[in-house]
């Protein structure tokens, strides 16, 4: 099927030389994914219809600044409330559920939710080198958003809204504004940590995203197109568990129908308590559909930002200890001295799984446990499935003859 999901990328509203005129570097796709028999594996331009129009122009500057921005928001006439029916005194209230409010009080806890998170939420404004061929070297800007997780300065978001930057500035609700270095980031799961010198800072209420149920009440908040700090939409949660193959990485992720748009990457889903329960990353990019966004469980996300923050990567994680490269062509196949297709062992780790198993360079990979083994992402995608310490039947393909190994798991280190 057609690829009509995206990440919520950075490069999406980033303004550079190439803006005008000049091809732009395209983004990752991210589509369902597909179902493989025997193992369970683990987003933009747009004209919004309807009653709001909202404007925007921002130029991005060069050199290490912006050149300009504004904003107008046009809007119809609010039609005036509709009269709250007072219920009568001698009927009996009505039986809504323990976890049900009605609809003015439903309003009540949303200001209430929104003015307790905001002061979490940042903004992400990012500044890379980059070399074009026909521009040279020039300056690239993008924004995001993030969520503070210790009082300390550390920060979440996605990695792909830092990834590759030279500079991190973070703004806080209050317009305070820090320069931000990167502990830590995982393309895997997209998720980084930042961390800026302060003291004192409001962290979110970390929720427990195993709890969540379809059609429960969520805001995310963020920094839509990267100049609208501190935007507050709300939907429900549309879908859990949702698999999405996401440049090649298969991702659960939460799906939802608050509005989000580019620069809420790495902003925060809250549940109407208050409670953090997902990090934005993805939204649809079909002209034809409305309300798909999508988020990274926070149980997935904190798990990942804890590690980055104690170690430096993420633990956990099994290795074969190779470095591996996908032949898909002619000329690629010609400059490795190899005919075929496929995934090639590059170089093998000393000590390692692959190693201590006699997988040598030049092996072409087969299988896995009986999983054809067609690109890198088939390889990383199944290896995700185990745990450090399975053993796992390879076969690879050395000099025209088929080798069979079996390979104990170790830990991937960085």
């Amino acid at each position: 099927m057609a690829n009509n999901w995206e990440y919520d990328y950075a490069d999406l509203y980033r303004q550079s030389p190439m803006a005008s005129g000049m091809p732009t570097p395209a983004e990752p796709a991210i589509s369902p994914a597909p179902q493989k028999p025997g193992r369970k594996g683990g987003a933009a331009k747009r004209v919004l219809g309807g009653l709001l129009t909202l404007v925007l122009c921002a130029a991005m500057g060069f050199g290490g600044g912006y050149l300009g921005g504004q904003a107008s928001l046009r809007s119809a006439p609010a039609a005036p409330p509709a009269a709250t029916p007072v219920p009568d005194a001698a009927a009996p209230a009505p039986n809504t559920g323990s976890g049900s409010l009605s609809a003015a009080a439903a309003g009540g806890s949303l200001i209430n939710v929104s003015a307790k998170v905001t002061p979490s939420v940042v903004a992400v404004t990012t500044e890379q080198v980059t070399t074009n061929g026909y521009w040279g070297q020039f300056v690239e800007s993008g924004a995001g958003s993030g969520v503070v997780i210790r009082e300390d300065g550390y920060i979440i978001t996605n990695n792909h809204v830092v990834s590759g930057a030279s500079s991190i500035k973070v703004t806080m609700s209050d317009d305070t504004e820090y320069s931000a270095t990167v502990v830590g980031g995982d393309s895997r799961s997209d998720i980084a940590v930042l961390k800026i010198d302060a003291a004192g800072l409001t962290p979110a209420t970390i929720g427990n995203s195993d709890h969540l149920a379809v059609g429960q009440t969520v805001l995310a908040v963020g920094n839509p197109l990267g100049v609208l700090g501190g935007t507050v939409t709300n939907g429900i949660v549309s879908a859990l568990n949702r698999e999405m193959n996401v440049d090649g990485t298969l991702m659960n992720l939460i799906q939802t129908n608050a509005a989000v748009s580019p620069g809420n990457s790495g902003g925060g889903l809250f549940t109407e308590s208050g409670e953090l329960i997902g990090i934005v990353n993805a939204k649809s990019r079909g002209e034809n559909a409305e309300g798909l966004g999508f988020a990274i469980p926070i149980n997935t996300a904190m798990a990942t930002a804890n590690d980055l923050i104690d170690t430096g990567y993420v633990t956990g994680r099994p290795a074969l200890g190779i470095t591996v490269i996908t032949i898909k062509d002619a000329q690629t196949a010609a400059q490795y001295a190899v005919t075929a297709p496929g995934v090639y062992i590059q170089a093998v780790d000393e000590g390692g799984a692959a190693d201590l198993a006699g997988l040598e360079p030049g092996d072409r990979f087969v299988s896995v446990d009986d999983q054809m083994i067609e690109t890198s992402s088939d390889l990383t995608n199944l290896l995700s499935t185990y745990q450090v310490g399975d053993t796992v039947t390879v076969q690879v393909s050395r000099n025209r003859q088929l080798i069979t190994a079996e390979v104990t798991l170790g830990e991937m280190a960085g």
